[in-house]
């Protein structure tokens, strides 16, 4: 018997400040392309999420003054680490990334699922 498509709430975590030196517009690159993966994920019949969606407002909020500094410190990877307990499994794109492969182990010490492609990502559809 088939089982039925399922919607899974999926993070995707890749690069943000690897390979950027920080830069602008590299930071906003890396967020582009999460986004972009979060769309097809979307299309596909899941809810994607990104810790910089919702870290970053915040991190803006608590007056930030960018990447590590001590606020920056506080909230990012322990806002991704706090929605990842909420998902159901970990989509990780993009190249080199210590907080990606954090969310990774993250995730397999929760027994979550982790894709490394989209294609490997069941369709809910």
């Amino acid at each position: 018997m088939a089982t039925e498509p399922r919607s899974l709430m999926i993070l995707v975590a890749g690069p943000y400040r690897s390979g950027t030196g920080d830069a602008p517009a590299a930071l906003e690159a890396n967020v582009r392309a999460m986004n972009r993966t979060a769309l097809a994920l979307f299309r596909a019949g899941h809810l994607p999420v990104t810790g910089e969606a919702l870290a970053l407002p915040l991190l803006e909020t608590a007056g930030s003054t960018g990447p590590g500094d001590p606020l920056f410190d506080e909230i990012f990877h322990p806002v991704a680490e706090q929605l990842l307990a909420r998902c159901d499994a970990v989509l990780r794109i993009g190249g080199p990334s210590q907080g990606a492969d954090r969310m990774v182990a993250v995730a397999r010490a929760l027994g979550k699922d982790v894709y490394t492609d989209t294609a490997d990502v069941p369709d809910a559809r």
